[in-house]
């Protein structure tokens, strides 16, 4: 039988950070019961596989899962694969496209990897909310839907918005808070954890277990980590992030980037436990970008991180072990390359970076497109600040 901390000390730690807590009271009286029956309270907290890569402002809930880890409690960390085929639309104001079934299916093997960063793989149990949503008949989403009401729904803001400004609401958007709601029913969930910006979506879920004869879950919302522009919440499609998977060095020069004023809330939610920032924000980001490399890759990251940061942006030297790209020979579409070899996100976004002078050959700015192999034969490509490649046609 585990052996659980007083609910005291319990609390003192799950509600640290917190934004809310629905209900104090309850979350108390469910860690007081699991101390006496020795059953683990189950937290479960749900991500829609939208994007392959999971990003720093996820890694706020993830600590708080991790707390409850740590306190001997089961953490189910549920993967939205048959929500994400939907689409969610909390913050939207309009219509999200829906993800292909194979898109889904691809990021989701890529959270498996990177959530382990943070959680302890033998306290973590992984599921797929296609498990009971797959088999259900449509009968039986029509008895689900029938649980909820259309006015309820317009409570939400962002649904709210959109009706009364007449931007069109797809009916499959209402299902998605009632498919969330209704896997804490499917995994009879004590504790649901999530960003602000879900809180309604949380609720739905408390309000359905009551509908299916179950106790109410506590929901328990963490702040949302505002990204790299300083003003809107940290977000992949909003390019604003920093992945959890990206390389060291991306990550040291990424952070480098975000505004002063968002450093003491950074710290806050990233690194709680370090020392505070000292006024000077040049010094604060470097230590704040080490800390958040050595996290991700491990001790002697960030050292080296920062090392090749003061080569090419400080001293704006070439790196000494940067990789060397083979060409074919004709025509090299620069943007394909782009994406190919240095790792830019998409076509568009490598375009968008030569348009803007943010690619160069030998350290000069470049703005053609295409061009041939044989011009590029053992120059330098850099792309922004921090990547590189040595070209060659292997002749």
């Amino acid at each position: 039988m585990p052996n659980f901390p007083p609910v005291s000390e319990q609390l003192e730690l799950l509600l640290k950070g917190v934004e809310t807590c629905v209900q104090k009271d309850e979350l108390a009286a469910k860690l007081e019961a699991s101390r006496r029956s020795g059953r683990p309270l189950r937290v479960k907290t749900g991500f829609d596989p939208s994007a392959p890569d999971l990003h720093l402002g996820h890694t706020v809930v993830f600590r708080k899962m991790r707390h409850f880890q740590e306190l001997g409690h089961e953490v189910i960390f549920l993967i939205g694969d048959f929500t994400g085929l939907i689409g969610d639309p909390s913050g939207k104001s309009e219509t999200r496209p829906p993800l292909t079934e194979e898109q889904v299916k691809a990021n989701a093997a890529t959270y498996e990897r990177q959530i382990f960063k943070i959680l302890d793989p033998d306290k973590t149990l992984i599921d797929f909310n296609s498990r009971w949503m797959k088999p259900m008949q449509a009968q039986d989403l029509i008895r689900l839907a029938a649980r909820h009401t259309v006015a309820r729904m317009l409570e939400r803001e962002d649904f709210h918005k959109r009706y009364t400004t007449q931007t069109p609401i797809s009916i499959h958007e209402f299902l998605y808070p009632l498919i969330q709601g209704y896997d804490s029913v499917a995994l009879e969930a004590d504790v649901e954890l999530g960003g602000t910006d879900q809180t309604f979506n949380l609720l739905v879920g408390r309000d359905l277990q009551r509908e299916y004869g179950q106790q109410p879950q506590v929901v328990i919302t963490l702040p949302l980590l505002e990204g790299l522009d300083g003003v809107q919440k940290m977000s992949k499609s909003l390019g604003n992030h920093i992945g959890v998977a990206e390389a060291p060095e991306e990550q040291f020069g990424r952070t480098m980037r975000i505004p002063d004023d968002v450093l003491p809330e950074w710290y806050r939610l990233l690194a709680p436990t370090a020392p505070l920032p000292t006024g000077h924000p040049g010094e604060d980001k470097r230590r704040l970008a080490a800390l958040i490399a050595d996290r991700f890759h491990g001790p002697g990251a960030g050292a080296r991180a920062e090392e090749h940061f003061n080569r090419t942006v400080r001293d704006r030297q070439v790196p000494d072990d940067i990789p060397v790209v083979t060409l074919a020979s004709g025509t090299v579409h620069l943007p394909a390359l782009l994406v190919d070899s240095l790792g830019v996100a998409s076509r568009s976004e490598a375009r968008r970076l030569i348009t803007g002078g943010g690619v160069s050959l030998d350290g000069d700015q470049i703005a053609d497109l295409d061009w041939d192999a044989a011009e590029l034969d053992g120059k330098v490509l850099r792309a922004g600040k921090r990547r590189f490649a040595r070209l060659s046609t292997g002749g």
